[in-house]
Protein backbone atom coordinates (compact mmCIF):
# COMPACT_ATOMS: atom_id res chain seq x y z
CA UNK A 1 0.00 0.00 0.00
CA UNK A 2 1.51 3.36 -1.26
CA UNK A 3 1.51 6.41 1.05
CA UNK A 4 -1.58 7.98 -0.90
CA UNK A 5 -3.81 4.38 -0.46
CA UNK A 6 -2.52 4.48 3.24
CA UNK A 7 -3.77 8.25 3.74
CA UNK A 8 -7.67 7.49 2.27
CA UNK A 9 -7.75 4.09 4.25
CA UNK A 10 -6.80 6.28 7.15
CA UNK A 11 -9.53 8.99 6.60
CA UNK A 12 -12.12 6.30 5.67
CA UNK A 13 -11.17 4.80 9.21
CA UNK A 14 -11.83 8.62 10.78
CA UNK A 15 -14.66 9.03 9.05
CA UNK A 16 -16.29 5.69 9.69
CA UNK A 17 -15.64 6.44 13.45
CA UNK A 18 -16.65 10.01 13.61
CA UNK A 19 -20.17 8.78 12.00
CA UNK A 20 -19.98 5.81 14.77
CA UNK A 21 -19.71 7.93 17.55
CA UNK A 22 -22.19 10.48 16.07
CA UNK A 23 -24.51 8.02 14.97
CA UNK A 24 -28.48 9.15 15.69
CA UNK A 25 -30.79 7.25 17.31
CA UNK A 26 -32.63 5.52 15.13
CA UNK A 27 -28.82 4.11 13.75
CA UNK A 28 -28.07 2.82 17.19
CA UNK A 29 -31.54 0.79 17.00
CA UNK A 30 -32.14 3.22 20.35
CA UNK A 31 -35.53 5.47 20.51
CA UNK A 32 -35.56 8.57 22.68
CA UNK A 33 -38.11 8.76 25.32
CA UNK A 34 -39.91 11.54 26.79
CA UNK A 35 -41.89 11.06 29.58
CA UNK A 36 -44.52 14.51 29.87
CA UNK A 37 -45.73 14.39 33.68
CA UNK A 38 -48.56 17.28 34.71
CA UNK A 39 -48.75 18.24 37.82
CA UNK A 40 -52.56 17.90 39.70
CA UNK A 41 -54.01 17.64 35.95
CA UNK A 42 -57.23 15.40 36.15
CA UNK A 43 -58.63 12.76 34.01
CA UNK A 44 -61.28 14.99 32.82
CA UNK A 45 -59.05 18.02 32.08
CA UNK A 46 -58.13 17.40 28.70
CA UNK A 47 -59.88 17.59 25.18
CA UNK A 48 -58.34 13.94 24.31
CA UNK A 49 -60.06 12.25 27.49
CA UNK A 50 -63.69 13.87 25.90
CA UNK A 51 -63.48 17.31 28.27
CA UNK A 52 -64.02 19.73 24.99
CA UNK A 53 -64.40 23.11 27.66
CA UNK A 54 -60.71 22.72 27.54
CA UNK A 55 -58.13 24.03 25.15
CA UNK A 56 -55.52 21.03 24.54
CA UNK A 57 -55.17 20.85 20.74
CA UNK A 58 -51.14 19.99 21.05
CA UNK A 59 -52.14 17.07 23.45
CA UNK A 60 -55.44 16.01 21.10
CA UNK A 61 -52.87 15.97 18.66
CA UNK A 62 -50.45 13.61 20.11
CA UNK A 63 -53.40 11.56 21.09
CA UNK A 64 -54.68 11.18 17.65
CA UNK A 65 -51.58 10.59 16.40
CA UNK A 66 -50.69 7.64 18.97
CA UNK A 67 -52.50 5.22 21.70
CA UNK A 68 -54.94 6.69 24.21
CA UNK A 69 -55.25 4.91 27.68
CA UNK A 70 -59.03 5.14 29.04
CA UNK A 71 -57.96 2.84 32.36
CA UNK A 72 -54.67 4.53 33.52
CA UNK A 73 -54.17 4.92 36.74
CA UNK A 74 -51.32 6.67 38.93
CA UNK A 75 -49.87 4.95 41.68
CA UNK A 76 -51.06 7.14 44.31
CA UNK A 77 -53.32 9.78 44.79
CA UNK A 78 -50.80 12.66 45.38
CA UNK A 79 -47.44 14.23 44.40
CA UNK A 80 -44.36 12.75 45.75
CA UNK A 81 -45.70 8.99 46.35
CA UNK A 82 -46.65 8.93 42.91
CA UNK A 83 -43.94 10.59 41.10
CA UNK A 84 -41.31 8.19 43.87
CA UNK A 85 -43.84 4.77 42.35
CA UNK A 86 -43.15 5.49 38.99
CA UNK A 87 -39.49 7.00 38.90
CA UNK A 88 -38.54 3.71 40.73
CA UNK A 89 -41.19 1.41 38.91
CA UNK A 90 -42.00 0.18 42.64
CA UNK A 91 -45.36 0.24 45.02
CA UNK A 92 -44.69 2.64 47.70
CA UNK A 93 -44.45 -0.21 50.19
CA UNK A 94 -40.65 -0.69 48.88
CA UNK A 95 -39.34 3.10 49.42
CA UNK A 96 -42.27 3.92 51.84
CA UNK A 97 -43.15 7.42 50.47
CA UNK A 98 -46.60 7.38 51.06
CA UNK A 99 -47.71 10.72 50.87
CA UNK A 100 -45.99 14.63 51.33
CA UNK A 101 -43.97 15.71 54.74
CA UNK A 102 -46.18 14.15 57.50
CA UNK A 103 -48.00 11.26 57.20
CA UNK A 104 -50.49 12.43 60.49
CA UNK A 105 -52.27 15.15 58.36
CA UNK A 106 -55.87 16.45 59.51
CA UNK A 107 -57.33 16.85 63.28
CA UNK A 108 -55.81 14.97 65.58
CA UNK A 109 -58.49 14.29 67.68
CA UNK A 110 -60.61 12.60 64.67
CA UNK A 111 -57.46 10.42 63.93
CA UNK A 112 -58.08 6.86 64.97
CA UNK A 113 -54.44 5.29 64.57
CA UNK A 114 -51.23 6.35 64.54
CA UNK A 115 -50.21 6.31 60.91
CA UNK A 116 -47.18 5.05 59.18
CA UNK A 117 -44.31 7.58 59.63
CA UNK A 118 -43.59 8.95 55.92
CA UNK A 119 -40.43 8.83 54.08
CA UNK A 120 -40.12 11.84 52.53
CA UNK A 121 -38.05 11.38 49.79
CA UNK A 122 -36.72 8.44 47.11
CA UNK A 123 -33.25 6.74 48.67
CA UNK A 124 -30.43 7.87 46.40
CA UNK A 125 -29.37 3.87 46.52
CA UNK A 126 -32.70 3.14 44.91
CA UNK A 127 -31.83 2.72 40.86
CA UNK A 128 -34.39 5.17 38.88
CA UNK A 129 -35.30 5.05 35.56
CA UNK A 130 -33.10 7.78 34.47
CA UNK A 131 -30.10 5.92 36.08
CA UNK A 132 -30.93 2.52 33.94
CA UNK A 133 -31.38 4.25 30.90
CA UNK A 134 -27.96 6.42 31.48
CA UNK A 135 -26.15 3.19 31.57
CA UNK A 136 -27.81 2.23 28.78
CA UNK A 137 -25.84 5.10 26.31
CA UNK A 138 -29.04 7.44 27.23
CA UNK A 139 -28.31 11.32 27.70
CA UNK A 140 -30.86 12.75 30.15
CA UNK A 141 -32.68 15.48 31.40
CA UNK A 142 -34.86 16.68 33.90
CA UNK A 143 -37.29 19.75 33.45
CA UNK A 144 -39.90 21.52 36.34
CA UNK A 145 -40.85 19.86 39.45
CA UNK A 146 -38.66 16.85 40.98
CA UNK A 147 -39.86 16.51 44.94
CA UNK A 148 -38.10 13.25 45.39
CA UNK A 149 -35.02 15.21 46.69
CA UNK A 150 -32.91 18.03 46.40
CA UNK A 151 -31.27 17.65 42.86
CA UNK A 152 -32.37 15.18 40.20
CA UNK A 153 -28.68 15.08 38.80
CA UNK A 154 -27.50 12.63 41.76
CA UNK A 155 -30.28 10.09 40.55
CA UNK A 156 -29.23 9.88 36.77
CA UNK A 157 -30.18 13.44 34.98
CA UNK A 158 -27.04 15.14 33.69
CA UNK A 159 -29.23 18.25 33.15
CA UNK A 160 -31.54 19.55 35.34
CA UNK A 161 -33.51 22.32 34.69
CA UNK A 162 -35.51 23.82 38.14
CA UNK A 163 -36.03 20.10 39.43
CA UNK A 164 -35.37 20.31 43.62
CA UNK A 165 -37.24 18.98 46.92
CA UNK A 166 -40.31 21.48 46.14
CA UNK A 167 -43.43 20.24 45.68
CA UNK A 168 -45.33 23.53 44.30
CA UNK A 169 -43.97 26.52 42.26
CA UNK A 170 -42.02 28.64 44.79
CA UNK A 171 -42.26 32.09 43.48
CA UNK A 172 -45.23 31.31 41.23
CA UNK A 173 -45.64 30.58 37.63
CA UNK A 174 -44.17 33.89 36.16
CA UNK A 175 -40.61 35.44 36.32
CA UNK A 176 -38.64 36.69 38.45
CA UNK A 177 -38.41 34.21 40.63
CA UNK A 178 -37.07 34.64 44.19
CA UNK A 179 -35.12 31.75 45.22
CA UNK A 180 -35.18 28.19 43.73
CA UNK A 181 -33.20 26.88 40.77
CA UNK A 182 -35.25 28.57 38.58
CA UNK A 183 -34.24 31.73 40.04
CA UNK A 184 -30.83 31.20 37.60
CA UNK A 185 -33.03 31.79 34.53
CA UNK A 186 -34.14 35.84 35.84
CA UNK A 187 -31.47 37.66 33.43
CA UNK A 188 -32.22 35.15 30.70
CA UNK A 189 -35.65 35.53 30.15
CA UNK A 190 -38.17 38.97 30.21
CA UNK A 191 -40.11 39.83 33.23
CA UNK A 192 -43.51 37.99 33.14
CA UNK A 193 -41.81 34.94 31.13
CA UNK A 194 -44.06 31.91 32.44
CA UNK A 195 -42.11 28.95 33.60
CA UNK A 196 -43.69 26.64 30.47
CA UNK A 197 -42.23 28.85 28.00
CA UNK A 198 -38.63 28.64 30.03
CA UNK A 199 -39.15 24.90 29.96
CA UNK A 200 -40.04 24.98 26.30
CA UNK A 201 -36.91 26.74 25.36
CA UNK A 202 -34.90 25.09 27.59
CA UNK A 203 -35.88 21.52 25.93
CA UNK A 204 -35.88 22.21 22.42
CA UNK A 205 -31.77 23.49 23.10
CA UNK A 206 -31.28 20.10 24.48
CA UNK A 207 -33.46 18.23 21.43
CA UNK A 208 -31.21 20.58 18.86
CA UNK A 209 -27.76 19.70 21.04
CA UNK A 210 -28.73 16.08 20.69
CA UNK A 211 -30.41 14.89 16.99
CA UNK A 212 -27.54 12.25 17.15
CA UNK A 213 -27.81 10.79 20.02
CA UNK A 214 -30.60 8.85 22.07
CA UNK A 215 -32.18 10.47 25.11
CA UNK A 216 -34.54 10.33 28.02
CA UNK A 217 -36.22 13.50 28.75
CA UNK A 218 -38.40 13.73 31.71
CA UNK A 219 -40.71 17.22 31.35
CA UNK A 220 -42.57 17.29 34.73
CA UNK A 221 -44.28 20.41 34.68
CA UNK A 222 -45.17 22.32 37.85
CA UNK A 223 -48.71 22.79 36.24
CA UNK A 224 -51.03 22.96 37.25
CA UNK A 225 -50.31 22.68 40.87
CA UNK A 226 -51.85 25.71 42.93
CA UNK A 227 -51.64 28.43 43.50
CA UNK A 228 -53.99 29.28 40.74
CA UNK A 229 -52.32 32.18 38.13
CA UNK A 230 -54.81 33.01 35.08
CA UNK A 231 -52.65 33.24 31.82
CA UNK A 232 -53.33 36.54 30.00
CA UNK A 233 -54.43 36.31 26.70
CA UNK A 234 -55.61 32.83 27.33
CA UNK A 235 -58.02 33.31 30.39
CA UNK A 236 -60.17 35.49 28.66
CA UNK A 237 -61.51 32.88 26.41
CA UNK A 238 -62.92 30.82 29.05
CA UNK A 239 -64.86 33.28 31.19
CA UNK A 240 -68.13 32.92 31.71
CA UNK A 241 -68.38 29.24 30.49
CA UNK A 242 -70.55 26.81 32.72
CA UNK A 243 -68.67 24.42 35.00
CA UNK A 244 -65.09 26.21 34.34
CA UNK A 245 -62.44 27.61 36.05
CA UNK A 246 -61.30 29.96 33.71
CA UNK A 247 -57.62 30.73 35.89
CA UNK A 248 -56.92 27.07 35.90
CA UNK A 249 -57.98 26.27 32.89
CA UNK A 250 -55.33 28.97 31.01
CA UNK A 251 -52.90 27.32 33.01
CA UNK A 252 -54.03 23.87 31.27
CA UNK A 253 -53.59 25.46 27.82
CA UNK A 254 -50.03 27.31 28.63
CA UNK A 255 -49.00 23.89 29.39
CA UNK A 256 -50.45 22.39 26.10
CA UNK A 257 -48.76 25.52 24.18
CA UNK A 258 -45.30 24.17 26.07
CA UNK A 259 -45.84 20.95 25.18
CA UNK A 260 -46.80 22.08 21.28
CA UNK A 261 -43.64 23.74 21.24
CA UNK A 262 -41.35 20.85 21.91
CA UNK A 263 -43.34 18.50 20.29
CA UNK A 264 -42.78 21.30 17.30
CA UNK A 265 -39.34 21.13 17.36
CA UNK A 266 -38.69 17.39 18.01
CA UNK A 267 -40.75 16.99 14.25
CA UNK A 268 -39.06 19.51 12.63
CA UNK A 269 -35.44 18.18 13.51
CA UNK A 270 -36.59 14.65 11.93
CA UNK A 271 -36.91 12.56 15.19
CA UNK A 272 -40.17 12.16 15.10
CA UNK A 273 -40.10 8.60 13.94
CA UNK A 274 -37.80 7.68 16.53
CA UNK A 275 -39.27 8.98 19.75
CA UNK A 276 -41.78 7.56 22.37
CA UNK A 277 -43.71 10.62 24.10
CA UNK A 278 -45.92 9.41 26.91
CA UNK A 279 -48.23 11.78 28.82
CA UNK A 280 -49.76 11.20 31.93
CA UNK A 281 -50.48 13.20 35.16
CA UNK A 282 -49.17 12.79 38.82
CA UNK A 283 -52.31 11.95 40.36
CA UNK A 284 -56.30 13.08 40.05
CA UNK A 285 -57.22 17.01 40.36
CA UNK A 286 -58.13 19.25 43.07
CA UNK A 287 -61.54 18.93 43.38
CA UNK A 288 -62.80 22.16 44.47
CA UNK A 289 -60.74 23.52 41.05
CA UNK A 290 -61.92 21.24 38.53
CA UNK A 291 -64.41 18.00 39.21
CA UNK A 292 -63.90 15.34 37.51
CA UNK A 293 -67.54 13.96 37.31
CA UNK A 294 -67.98 11.24 36.62
CA UNK A 295 -65.16 10.37 38.96
CA UNK A 296 -65.94 10.34 42.63
CA UNK A 297 -63.38 12.79 44.52
CA UNK A 298 -60.04 14.20 43.68
CA UNK A 299 -56.23 14.36 44.71
CA UNK A 300 -55.38 12.59 47.87
CA UNK A 301 -58.34 10.39 47.50
CA UNK A 302 -58.22 6.38 46.21
CA UNK A 303 -61.68 6.55 44.83
CA UNK A 304 -61.41 7.11 41.11
CA UNK A 305 -61.37 10.96 41.00
CA UNK A 306 -58.10 10.68 42.48
CA UNK A 307 -55.76 7.88 40.86
CA UNK A 308 -57.51 7.86 37.20
CA UNK A 309 -55.17 9.68 34.78
CA UNK A 310 -55.17 10.97 31.12
CA UNK A 311 -52.41 9.11 29.17
CA UNK A 312 -51.26 9.02 25.84
CA UNK A 313 -48.59 7.33 23.57
CA UNK A 314 -47.30 8.25 20.54
CA UNK A 315 -44.66 6.28 18.57
CA UNK A 316 -44.71 6.31 14.73
CA UNK A 317 -44.49 3.11 13.26
CA UNK A 318 -44.31 1.38 16.72
CA UNK A 319 -47.80 2.41 17.69
CA UNK A 320 -51.12 3.09 15.60
CA UNK A 321 -52.31 6.16 15.44
CA UNK A 322 -56.25 7.05 16.43
CA UNK A 323 -55.55 3.84 18.78
CA UNK A 324 -57.36 2.97 22.32
CA UNK A 325 -56.46 0.94 24.83
CA UNK A 326 -59.17 -0.15 27.66
CA UNK A 327 -56.20 -2.67 29.56
CA UNK A 328 -56.14 -0.51 33.36
CA UNK A 329 -52.59 -0.14 33.39
CA UNK A 330 -50.34 1.94 36.01
CA UNK A 331 -47.52 4.96 36.67
CA UNK A 332 -45.39 1.34 37.50
CA UNK A 333 -45.52 0.53 33.99
CA UNK A 334 -43.46 3.17 32.81
CA UNK A 335 -40.01 1.91 33.95
CA UNK A 336 -40.18 -1.76 32.38
CA UNK A 337 -41.67 -0.18 29.45
CA UNK A 338 -38.69 2.54 28.56
CA UNK A 339 -36.12 -0.38 29.21
CA UNK A 340 -37.89 -2.31 26.89
CA UNK A 341 -38.33 0.01 24.29
CA UNK A 342 -34.55 0.83 24.79
CA UNK A 343 -33.53 -2.53 24.66
CA UNK A 344 -31.57 -2.39 28.17
CA UNK A 345 -32.24 -4.05 31.21
CA UNK A 346 -33.78 -4.57 34.22
CA UNK A 347 -30.15 -3.20 36.81
CA UNK A 348 -29.15 -6.05 38.76
CA UNK A 349 -30.60 -6.11 42.04
CA UNK A 350 -33.64 -4.25 40.86
CA UNK A 351 -37.17 -5.22 41.60
CA UNK A 352 -39.87 -3.82 39.28
CA UNK A 353 -43.82 -4.19 40.20
CA UNK A 354 -44.89 -3.25 36.90
CA UNK A 355 -44.97 -4.67 33.91
CA UNK A 356 -43.60 -3.18 30.03
CA UNK A 357 -46.80 -2.04 28.26
CA UNK A 358 -45.00 -2.48 24.52
CA UNK A 359 -47.42 -5.59 23.83
CA UNK A 360 -50.38 -3.09 24.37
CA UNK A 361 -48.59 -0.22 22.47
CA UNK A 362 -47.69 -2.29 19.10
CA UNK A 363 -50.27 -4.36 19.28
CA UNK A 364 -48.35 -7.29 19.43
CA UNK A 365 -50.24 -9.54 22.12
CA UNK A 366 -51.44 -8.26 25.85
CA UNK A 367 -50.14 -8.33 29.21
CA UNK A 368 -51.32 -10.75 32.08
CA UNK A 369 -54.58 -10.22 33.67
CA UNK A 370 -53.53 -8.77 37.03
CA UNK A 371 -54.90 -6.70 40.20
CA UNK A 372 -53.53 -3.21 40.40
CA UNK A 373 -52.68 -2.10 44.41
CA UNK A 374 -52.44 1.06 46.24
CA UNK A 375 -51.09 0.87 49.89
CA UNK A 376 -51.77 4.18 52.10
CA UNK A 377 -51.22 3.94 55.87
CA UNK A 378 -51.55 7.85 56.49
CA UNK A 379 -53.82 10.25 57.02
CA UNK A 380 -54.35 13.48 53.77
CA UNK A 381 -56.54 16.30 55.84
CA UNK A 382 -59.65 17.48 53.69
CA UNK A 383 -59.37 20.39 51.08
CA UNK A 384 -62.84 21.64 51.35
CA UNK A 385 -65.56 19.73 53.26
CA UNK A 386 -67.70 21.02 50.68
CA UNK A 387 -66.29 19.68 47.52
CA UNK A 388 -64.15 16.44 48.43
CA UNK A 389 -66.63 14.50 47.92
CA UNK A 390 -65.19 12.29 50.09
CA UNK A 391 -66.22 9.56 53.26
CA UNK A 392 -66.36 12.32 56.04
CA UNK A 393 -65.65 16.09 56.29
CA UNK A 394 -62.24 15.80 58.28
CA UNK A 395 -60.00 13.67 55.74
CA UNK A 396 -59.83 12.88 52.19
CA UNK A 397 -58.12 9.90 53.04
CA UNK A 398 -57.68 7.61 55.96
CA UNK A 399 -55.21 4.66 56.22
CA UNK A 400 -56.07 1.43 54.32
CA UNK A 401 -55.72 -0.09 50.96
CA UNK A 402 -57.23 -0.40 47.54
CA UNK A 403 -57.12 -3.07 44.58
CA UNK A 404 -58.83 -3.17 40.92
CA UNK A 405 -59.40 -6.47 39.19
CA UNK A 406 -61.08 -6.65 36.53
CA UNK A 407 -64.13 -4.54 36.95
CA UNK A 408 -64.00 -4.76 40.84
CA UNK A 409 -62.62 -2.12 43.28
CA UNK A 410 -62.14 -3.18 46.52
CA UNK A 411 -61.52 -0.31 49.51
CA UNK A 412 -60.05 -1.80 53.44
CA UNK A 413 -60.00 0.62 55.85
CA UNK A 414 -57.62 0.15 58.53
CA UNK A 415 -59.80 2.10 61.08
CA UNK A 416 -62.40 -0.27 61.69
CA UNK A 417 -61.83 -2.92 59.06
CA UNK A 418 -64.27 -1.81 56.72
CA UNK A 419 -64.60 -3.00 53.12
CA UNK A 420 -66.22 -1.48 49.88
CA UNK A 421 -66.78 -3.64 47.11
CA UNK A 422 -67.65 -1.91 43.78
CA UNK A 423 -68.26 -2.79 40.06
CA UNK A 424 -67.11 -0.15 37.85
CA UNK A 425 -68.19 -1.13 34.44
CA UNK A 426 -71.73 -0.03 36.51
CA UNK A 427 -70.60 1.77 39.04
CA UNK A 428 -67.74 4.45 37.75
CA UNK A 429 -68.73 6.80 40.55
CA UNK A 430 -68.06 4.34 43.43
CA UNK A 431 -71.54 4.87 45.38
CA UNK A 432 -73.04 1.62 45.88
CA UNK A 433 -71.23 -0.65 47.99
CA UNK A 434 -71.72 -4.27 47.23
CA UNK A 435 -69.60 -5.92 50.15
CA UNK A 436 -72.71 -7.26 51.82
CA UNK A 437 -74.37 -8.05 48.45
CA UNK A 438 -71.30 -10.32 47.21
CA UNK A 439 -69.35 -11.52 50.12
CA UNK A 440 -67.84 -14.20 47.50
CA UNK A 441 -66.35 -11.52 45.83
CA UNK A 442 -65.63 -9.51 48.53
CA UNK A 443 -63.67 -12.20 50.56
CA UNK A 444 -62.00 -13.31 47.25
CA UNK A 445 -60.61 -9.94 46.57
CA UNK A 446 -59.66 -9.81 50.59
CA UNK A 447 -57.38 -12.55 50.19
CA UNK A 448 -55.74 -11.16 47.04
CA UNK A 449 -55.56 -7.95 48.87
CA UNK A 450 -53.94 -9.23 52.54
CA UNK A 451 -51.75 -11.35 50.10
CA UNK A 452 -50.27 -8.54 47.89
CA UNK A 453 -49.31 -6.73 51.26
CA UNK A 454 -47.97 -9.84 52.73
CA UNK A 455 -45.53 -10.48 49.86
CA UNK A 456 -44.56 -6.60 50.01
CA UNK A 457 -44.07 -6.53 53.37
CA UNK A 458 -46.58 -3.55 53.76
CA UNK A 459 -46.60 -1.99 57.23
CA UNK A 460 -50.43 -1.54 58.15
CA UNK A 461 -51.12 0.87 61.26
CA UNK A 462 -52.93 -0.24 64.57
CA UNK A 463 -51.66 1.40 67.72
CA UNK A 464 -54.37 3.38 68.82
CA UNK A 465 -53.66 7.68 68.80
CA UNK A 466 -54.53 8.50 72.40
CA UNK A 467 -55.50 12.18 71.46
CA UNK A 468 -58.51 10.37 69.40
CA UNK A 469 -61.98 12.08 70.36
CA UNK A 470 -63.82 10.01 68.14
CA UNK A 471 -66.75 7.23 68.40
Amino acid sequence: MNNNQLLRALIAFIIFFGVALHAPAAATGKPNIIYINADDLGVMDVGFMGRKEYKTPHLDKLAAEGMVFTEAYAPAANCAPSRACVISGQYAARHGVYTVDDSARGPSRERKLIPIKNTRHLAEENLTMAEALKAAGYRTIHLGKWHLGDDPTTQGFDINIGGYASGSPIGGYFSPFPKGPMAAFNDTYPKNTHRCDIFADQAIKFLRANTDHPFFMHMAYYSVHTGIQPVPGLVEKYKGVAGINADYASMVEKMDESIGKIVDELDQLGMKENTLILFCSDNGGVRGISRQDPYRSGKGSYFEGGIREPMLVRWPGKVAAGSTCDVPVIGIDFYPTFLEAAGAKVPDGKTLDGVSLMPLLSGSGAIDHRALFWHFPIYLQSYSKDNDNAHDTHFRTRPGSAMRFGKWKLHEYFEDGRLELYDLSTDVSERHNLAAEKPDKTSELHAMLKQWREDLGCPVPTKLNPAYRGK
